[in-house]
């Protein structure tokens, strides 16, 4: 470890902004961010750290391997922190409403027509959609890599994480390459502490934060006791939803699973609708985890239609909102302390490895499929890159070339 430079350096605090200008921004991307959390994560770089210049890489670098250690929907945790570091706490909300809710009103209105739009994950437009998420990915690895990797011993360190998140399973293959590049970071990097960096401050006290951590375990208890004792239906989903919030790790495809161990056997869903709604959620943008949304408008009983699909939407991320509630004000104790800024050069390095193994799969190989697909991904990136054209503006040609490219059009 190594000599850091001890003289203060000046903070400068963020610029703030209003809930509106962060829920149109947010808005934006809600309604353009196809391709899963981590390409989310990209269109947030170049929205806020490239264009808006809301933060800079090293503190949106700090908050992405946060939102990665904590279980729930990572690109969802860190849009709520970019809005609460930008507005306060209304613009928490404003950031979570403007990204997801475009997704969720588009399932809870597919529940309602199920039929018609059986065929839409299938659509070019869609396959279009997917490879412009590979130019995005691709986009922010380019750039993350530039400055988080910026020496051998880092790019020695998201060499390994790549390699360890592609060797074990996706959940844990992320954990461990945190956790790993963060231990070796803590032992063996040298390096100075970051100059001008932009000291990003969340209004969050301790004590708020153990009342959020002690609100997210309660209903964890609370609910399957209540469900049991009762034997209602309604409560034994909610317990399911939000038990499906609270305990994945590793983006929005690892809850699905949990989400159709909640209502398939049970028989509030069938396992066809279930299918059919999983499809729909390929082709919408935003978080995966609005499929909850599909899910409460299509269930029978009191929560059902427009209530339902609202009602499970916000059981399933209040977890989320909870936890990251709960770690801010512990996290941005810790990243300042001279051992903690080498582990993180390190995880932030990991974070680079964690997305050239997602660039691989599943982003590459769900979207590449050949020559003309590898074309238009290269042409988007091109557009991305070197033309610098907006990232909203590339996927809707990339969606049109899919559309167009597509057999039988």
């Amino acid at each position: 470890m190594t000599g850091f430079i001890n003289t203060p350096q000046p903070q400068t605090a963020p610029a703030r902004g209003s809930a509106i200008e962060v829920f149109g921004a947010f808005l934006k991307l809600g309604l353009t961010s196809f391709g899963g959390p981590i390409a989310h994560l990209g269109y947030f770089r170049a929205e806020f750290v490239e264009r808006r210049r809301w933060l800079d890489d090293r503190g949106y670098s700090d908050l992405v391997a946060l939102c990665q250690f904590l279980p729930g929907p990572a690109s969802s945790q860190v849009g709520m922190a970019l809005g609460l570091g930008r507005a306060g706490w209304p613009g928490l909300l404003a950031a979570w409403a403007g990204f997801t809710l475009p997704s969720a009103l588009a399932l809870i209105l597919f529940a309602f027509g199920i039929a018609e739009y059986r065929g839409l994950a299938q659509s070019g437009w869609v396959h279009g959609l997917k490879v412009v998420a590979v130019a995005i990915v691709a986009q922010a690895v380019w750039g993350m890599a530039r400055s988080l990797c910026p020496d051998r011993p880092r790019a020695a360190l998201a060499i390994l994480a790549a390699l360890l998140t592609m060797a074990l399973p996706p959940a844990a293959g992320q954990v461990a390459a945190i956790a790993v590049t963060g231990a070796l970071g803590w032992w063996g990097l040298k390096i100075e502490r970051p100059r001008g960096g932009q000291a990003h401050r969340y209004p969050v006290s301790r004590k708020l934060g153990i009342v959020a951590l002690s609100l997210c375990v309660a209903p964890l208890v609370g609910l399957p006791l209540w469900a049991a004792a009762t034997g209602s239906s309604t409560i034994a989903l909610l317990d399911g939803v939000y038990r499906s919030g609270a305990l994945v790790f590793g983006g929005g495809h690892v809850v699905l699973p949990l989400l159709q161990a909640a209502v398939v056997p049970g028989g509030i869903v069938s396992n066809a609708d279930f299918l059919a709604g999983y499809g729909a959620a390929q082709a919408v943008p935003g978080p995966l985890f609005t499929f909850s949304a599909y899910l409460g408008a299509i269930a029978p009983g009191p929560l059902h239609g427009w209530i339902g699909g609202l009602a499970l939407l916000g059981t399933i991320f209040l977890p989320a909102f909870l936890m990251l509630v709960g770690a801010l004000p512990f996290w941005d104790g810790l990243r300042h302390r001279a051992g903690i800024q080498t582990a993180m050069a390190g995880i932030n390095a990991g974070v680079v490895g964690i997305l050239v193994s997602a660039l691989y799969d599943p982003v590459w190989t769900s979207a590449i499929h050949g020559r003309a697909d590898f074309g238009l991904a290269l042409l988007s990136f091109g557009l991305l890159t070197v033309g610098r054209a907006p990232p909203a503006l590339v996927v809707l040609l990339t969606g049109l070339a899919g559309w167009a490219l597509a057999p039988g059009v």
